[in-house]
């Protein structure tokens, strides 16, 4: 007998597909088209979009496509409200959520505990009726996960004390049956700006999330520097997810209605990422830790350069106080056009302060590029800059089977290097763009230097690798 009552769906043919076999079909896709990289370790908890799936669908889909082959026995998803207006987070203690794809039974045990924990949790059912955020996660799950139990929680209110007890209820709830629960922070990014415009402040999150720093994230959201419906709940879970045993945060996808329509003039953003555990890596004590207002200075730096080279400008006289910024790194300068990649060229070894080396490869990427033309006046407003702030290269001496177990992907960059001229280099984040295991990224980069696809096994190519600060 299902379990009563039964919160019958709300959104079920508008939102996504109301007929079971179609909707499967438009989850199994979006799943195949997700390239996510092999993940280590526990995973604690995901980011996802809660549009409809005709426009978040495909984000979505890396959000869930990398819980592939894990098992939960239970999901904790936190979502906002958009219909109803109260103080605190309401749960849905008992019953059952439908879905085309059947139903999904609530675990009434966990959800008792949670009521428990702190006033803060209510039973307000009006808060669930119409919410879609919430509800949109369900097909996912149940086509991923299979079998599990669910524990509804809806945030009303986002202040800060809601955000920070939620976060400590969360932990306190879930850590005695941590391998087994999954939790699922659910939002959109920003909302109605012009592409650009919205790129930009989405990034301001992009950063928090892939540095894996919720208080950041907060104090930005409370600011008004950024901006997402579901920003509340995505702290709580960031900062849960850490006291968790999170130690590890990437950025799978990033992506808006505008890359999907193909309407510009004004678009919503979506935001696919995992928190999991990971053994320490080894280069952690090579990084530099840059601040926000670090990363912010090389960024604008870039910016600079590039816009007044591009002008016919002399470049200002910058005024470098960070006693990091002096510290010779190598760097890579990326920029990119509507997500694009327009330029990338990089410093591989420290050969001047860092904030001297960005001038240099901000100019490089934009006008010295073999692969694209110089960068035009006219496209100024539509490049983004990223900027990888590199440790120094460690090579890895090792048979092929340990320099395999030696990369960590989305962490480590890899150069190889052959004689007798032969050299080549892929940033971290590459592989994780392109759902990369350690071996393809090693013959990726073999390829990236004019090698064969396994030159990496010969005894006399040089392998390395390298952490990236990406910002």
């Amino acid at each position: 007998m299902p379990k009563e009552p039964i919160r019958e769906s709300a959104i079920a043919g508008t939102w996504y597909p109301g007929d079971p076999r179609v909707l499967r079909q438009w989850i199994d896709e979006f799943l195949k088209k997700a390239t996510v990289p092999p993940l280590e370790g526990n995973i604690i908890g995901i980011i996802a979009p809660h549009a409809g799936y005709m426009y978040s669908g495909q984000v979505a889909g890396y959000a869930y496509r990398v819980l592939k082959g894990r098992k939960f026995s239970r999901v904790v998803v936190v979502a906002p409200s958009h219909y109803a207006y109260f103080n605190g987070v309401s749960i849905y203690p008992k019953g059952s959520f439908r879905t085309p794809l059947g139903l999904v039974e609530v675990d009434e045990e966990m959800c008792e505990k949670f009521l428990k924990a702190s006033p803060l949790i209510k039973d307000l059912p009006q808060a669930h009726v119409r919410e879609h955020s919430l509800e949109i996660q369900l097909p996912f799950l149940q086509v991923v996960l299979g079998d599990f139990k669910l524990i509804p929680l809806v945030v009303g209110e986002q202040d800060e004390l809601t955000i920070k007890e939620l976060a400590r209820v969360l932990s306190e709830v879930i850590r005695p049956r941590r391998d087994e629960v999954l939790l699922v922070g659910s939002t959109d990014l920003s909302h109605f700006y012009p592409y650009n415009r919205a790129r930009e402040l989405d990034g301001i999150i992009i950063d928090y999330v892939r540095s894996f720093d919720p208080e950041g994230l907060l104090r930005e959201l409370r600011s008004g520097r950024c901006e997402a419906c579901g920003g509340g709940p995505m702290v709580s879970v960031m900062m849960a997810s850490k006291e968790l045993g999170a130690n590890r945060s990437l950025v799978l996808k990033y992506a808006n209605s505008g890359d999907v329509t193909g309407d510009k003039t004004s678009v919503v953003g979506y935001l696919a990422a995992v928190f999991f555990e990971e053994e320490r890596d080894p280069l952690e004590k090579e990084y530099l830790n840059l601040n926000e207002e670090e990363k912010r200075t090389l960024r604008e730096i870039a910016k600079e350069t590039i816009w007044r080279r591009v002008l016919g400008k002399p470049l200002p006289a910058f005024s470098i106080k960070s006693p990091k910024l002096q510290v010779p790194r190598g760097v890579f300068v990326t920029i990119k056009k509507h997500g694009q990649l327009r330029g990338c060229i990089g410093y591989v070894r420290p050969v001047k302060p860092l904030w001297e080396a960005v001038i240099d490869m901000a100019q490089a990427a934009a006008f010295e590029d073999p692969r694209f033309p110089p960068v035009r006046k006219e496209e100024l407003e539509d490049l983004e800059i990223e900027i990888s702030v590199l440790t120094p290269l460690k090579q890895i001496k090792e048979s092929p089977e340990e320099i395999l177990k030696s990369i960590k992907i989305g962490r480590h960059g890899l150069m190889i290097e052959k004689p007798p001229y032969y050299s080549g280099l892929l940033l971290p984040q590459v592989a994780i763009e392109y759902g990369w295991d350690a071996e393809t990224f090693l013959e990726e980069t073999c390829l990236k230097a004019g090698l064969p696809p396994r030159a990496w096994r010969d005894p006399d190519s040089r392998i390395y690798i390298f952490g990236a600060e990406v910002f």
